[in-house]
């Protein structure tokens, strides 16, 4: 499939979320002004977003389910709908049809769950509707769930054949031994990988050891990505402007 200027953004719970843990408006509303100049540059972007548990917890508070699992289908089923209610409102104000896609690892496996799926987004696509992919936390549980919603932003890429992937936390990029960004990561090149924390903060389930495994194996599928700081202004359209701003894995055409 042509990528015709396709672009996954991943977006996290950290990013989305307060101290607080209450959802950010104003992150929202960033992120979508942004990704509708990019609409209107030629782009069809695709939105990969965390925040459906944040959001769940954010109205119902913490949950006294003692079950983690139960705990967050049902954060998560009250969450969803809180979370595309916000995008769905910021898209229609500049005539933007956003739509919701939810996933589960097994979608993503060769098939008719596979071709169903491309389907989807070559018809969203297609209308110029947004897709705003979260996975399907309701049914998602031990083997039906991806590591985190990066691994989904990275499929998602792969699938609808995009040019560009970006993932967006709240840490400025990969640093290195010497605590600065590390701003490319050449194919192959794993050295600054042994600097990377295992920890995982905040909200979300995953860290940027797993945002760097991802972006490599991403990368070397041919797509460029970029871990980057989304609580910056403007963070997407510098991305693509060529700015030097959080690590970008270079894809083996990039690196000649």
């Amino acid at each position: 499939m042509a990528s015709n200027k396709r672009i996954v953004v991943k977006v996290g719970t950290n990013v989305l979320t307060r101290e607080d843990r209450t959802l950010d408006k104003l992150i929202f509303r960033q992120v979508v002004v942004q990704l509708v100049k990019l609409i209107r540059a030629g782009y069809s972007p695709v939105l990969v977003s965390s925040g459906a548990v944040g959001a769940g917890r954010s109205i119902i508070g913490d949950s006294e389910i003692a079950d983690e699992a139960i705990r967050r289908q049902v954060l998560s089923a009250v969450g969803q709908t809180s979370l595309m209610k916000s995008y769905f409102e910021l898209f229609i104000e500049y005539d933007i049809v956003c739509a919701q896609v939810l996933a589960t690892k097994e979608d993503f496996s060769e098939g008719e769950h596979y071709q169903n799926m491309v389907n989807c987004f070559e018809g969203l696509l297609g209308q110029g509707i947004v897709p705003i992919v979260n996975e399907n936390d309701v049914v998602s549980l031990t083997e039906l769930m991806f590591t985190d919603n990066d691994e989904l932003a990275g499929l998602t890429a792969t699938m609808i054949g995009a040019e560009r992937l970006i993932l967006l936390s709240n840490v400025d990029g990969v640093y290195g031994p010497g605590g600065d960004v590390v701003h490319h990561v050449p194919q192959n090149d794993h050295s600054v990988r042994a600097h990377i924390s295992t920890e995982k903060s905040g909200m979300g389930r995953g860290g940027m050891l797993s945002k760097f495994e991802i972006a490599t194996a991403t990368a070397a599928q041919g797509i460029e990505t970029i871990i980057a700081n989304g609580k910056h202004d403007n963070i997407i359209l510098d991305i693509l402007s060529g700015k030097a701003i959080g690590t970008r894995f270079l894809t083996e055409e990039l690196a000649k």
